[in-house]
């Protein structure tokens, strides 16, 4: 079975051939700032990253009546449960009037289900998108009535990893508890009870331990009078924390290839603490997400860009070994994440499910 997946963007669009669960081809298309500032919005660059998705068809010789299936990123929707979604009219209405929040991603069912009725299939998917919400109700609950926690992580790569890790230790995902920390431009760390993400730190929001590129959970007093200091107003503060925290904002460096550089060549013994306190902030989540699960751990699963470092790893080895083993997947494969879980629908394994 054929399944085309689709990643747009911000200024790029993914897209991938699968055949049957393997990989025939990928292109990844990128755009300039120009090419997509002259869209007044998101749903208006549709058309033209549609024509240019045709384009990387043409040029790997892919007839779209080859296809058995579309498949693209899920969008900002509403809160929905973990698994794969027909791509409908009530979905495709929420993305393209931006009603749950403006990114490049809600294009991906728009640009899936209309590449599927050009080619005749007929059959357009999403998987696991970032809103996935299975928090239990006391996960919710913050100190302040006003403000609840939200579900708000990668979904896509959490729930793919889970299933390649019950898979390893010869079980089903829905048989097993694991604690998956994401750890990439953002860190998100979930607690998965028999397949449903109980828990979860919102990183989109920086919520959490520090990355990278965002704060992670601020000492609460302190970041109220730094929002009233007047040294920044809404949108300033709200960026220093998600774009300009973490890394960035204590070593000027969001590559942490570069942070080791300076441990091992030259001895900085900021960058060291900077980066002990990273994997000590994972570490402590991955703690709290063992109380979560009442110490019933089958296995602590690492993954995300950071998770290439062996030094990075190793250090939150040790302090978490002793909940469960510790599995690694290096990276984030998202494109045949999406057309894995569309593969499961079409061969019956899984039954899709309906937004709405």
């Amino acid at each position: 079975m054929r399944v085309l997946a689709i990643n747009p963007g911000s200024t790029s669009t993914k897209v991938a051939l699968y055949e049957d669960g393997t990989e025939l081809w990928s292109d990844t298309q990128r755009y300039s700032v120009d090419d997509i500032k002259r869209f007044p919005s998101i749903s208006d660059q549709e058309e033209f990253r549609r024509n240019e998705i045709r384009k990387a068809l043409d040029s790997h010789n892919t007839d779209l009546s080859s296809l058995d299936a579309a498949v693209g990123r899920g969008g900002l929707l509403k809160p929905i449960p973990g698994g794969t979604y027909v791509v409908n009219e009530p979905m495709l209405d929420d993305l393209r009037s931006c009603r749950y929040g403006s990114h490049a991603c809600n294009l991906g069912a728009p640009l899936a289900i209309h590449l599927a009725q050009e080619g005749g299939c007929n059959k357009a998917f999403i998987v696991d998108p970032v809103v996935v919400d299975e928090m239990i109700p006391e996960a919710r609950l913050s100190g302040l009535p006003e403000i609840e926690r939200r579900s708000l992580f990668h979904a896509l790569n959490q729930k793919a990893v889970a299933r390649r890790a019950a898979a390893e230790i010869g079980k089903k995902v829905d048989d097993c508890n694991f604690i998956v920390a994401h750890m990439g431009g953002g860190v998100s760390v979930g607690a998965h009870d028999h397949g449903r993400v109980v828990d979860v730190n919102n990183a989109l929001d920086g919520e959490g331990p520090f990355s990278p590129e965002r704060s992670g959970s601020l000492p609460a007093g302190g970041l109220v009078h730094l929002a009233f200091s007047g040294e920044y107003d809404l949108n300033s503060l709200l960026k220093r924390m998600v774009g300009g925290g973490g890394l960035v904002a204590h070593l000027g460096t969001n590559d942490l290839r570069e942070v080791q550089r300076r441990i091992v060549e030259d001895h900085d013994e900021k960058a060291s603490l900077i980066f002990e306190a990273q994997t000590y902030q994972i570490s402590k989540e991955i703690g709290a997400c063992s109380a979560v699960l009442k110490g019933c751990v089958d296995a602590i699963v690492l993954t995300g860009g950071l998770a290439y470092s062996e030094m990075f790893v190793e250090k939150i080895r040790q302090r978490v070994s002793f909940i469960a083993p510790v599995i690694v997947y290096p990276g984030e494969d998202e494109m045949k994440a999406l057309a894995e879980g569309a593969l499961r629908v079409l061969q019956g394994v899984e039954k899709a499910k309906e937004y709405r």
